[in-house]
């Protein structure tokens, strides 16, 4: 009887294993199919060129997408620059006074900042800084993304400094070591790679966003290092050309999204690897 109830046991262990592994399976199947589409149809794209030269008018072969990288980088260049201090600092306050009436205020704004949909985010940007800057450029892009990135930072930020244990705190103020020297001291680089993750996570987010330079960034055919004039971007210049009715534009738009999919892949594989690094155990 004990044999039959163990030999249940195990069969239903086992069915049950096969159904969770089935389920992860299906979980995956999207992300594998996005990247067979995009590598099956942007690969072919991908050449020296691709990287150096600008797009060319319809109707003519080959050019590049050099102008959409750079601006790339220039936008996520300037949320980051804009978000990570600010989140930082946000993060600190949040994990410091975990109680206060105030820290529970900006909890609750930065969760309902962190659902309003990209497209708002990119309205209000517009709104806020386009009008008054009296035209579209990378700074106003920057600074959409950096609205995105902001709660996906100081969250994790958050987090990651309330797991360190208040007896780093308390030891370090025995010694007569002043509050801030301690939060730069011992409390940052004991999160260090817990923070660094949370960044890295949102600048991979943010990079792939559209909506919101839609509204500010607008796109630019040229080359462009002028952060207060129009620049282009990986996901502006996807959705524009696979928009258009021309087959040679939908090629570029492959190529331009197999492209911008190695750059988040990257980041992420990137974070991952400091996350276990550095890490930090207690």
């Amino acid at each position: 009887m004990d044999n039959k109830n163990i030999s249940k046991r195990i069969f239903k262990d086992r069915i049950f294993t096969v159904c969770v592994t089935f389920l992860a399976f299906i979980a995956c199947l999207p992300l594998l199919g996005i990247l067979f589409l995009i590598i099956k149809n942007g690969a072919s794209s991908i050449n020296l060129g691709f990287f150096i030269h600008l797009p060319k008018p319809v109707g003519e072969e080959g050019g590049g997408i050099a102008n959409a990288i750079v601006g790339t980088f220039i936008v996520v260049g300037i949320a980051f620059l804009i978000a990570t201090p600010i989140s930082l600092l946000t993060g600190i306050f949040l994990s410091e006074n975990r109680k206060s009436r105030f820290s529970e205020m900006v909890r609750v704004s930065i969760d309902i900042l962190s659902g309003i949909p990209s497209i708002v985010i990119g309205i209000i940007a517009y709104l806020w800084v386009v009008k008054p800057m009296k035209g579209f450029s990378a700074l106003s892009g920057g600074i959409a993304l950096a609205m995105i990135m902001l709660p996906v930072v100081i969250k994790s930020a958050e987090e990651t400094l309330k797991l360190i244990p208040y007896s780093l705190r308390e030891a370090s103020f025995a010694l007569g070591v002043p509050y801030y020297r301690t939060v730069l001291k011992v409390i940052l680089p004991t999160g260090f790679s817990g923070i660094i993750t949370g960044v890295l996570i949102a600048v991979a987010r943010i990079a792939g966003e559209t909506a919101p330079l839609l509204f500010t960034a607008f796109g630019n055919p040229f080359m462009n290092f002028n952060i207060t004039k129009p620049v282009n971007a990986l996901p502006l210049l996807v959705f524009n050309y696979a928009t258009s009715p021309y087959e040679q534009w939908h090629k570029i738009a492959w190529g331009a999204a197999f492209i911008l999919i190695i750059i988040v892949f990257v980041v992420n594989i990137l974070a991952r690897m400091i996350s276990k690094k550095w890490k930090v155990t207690f």
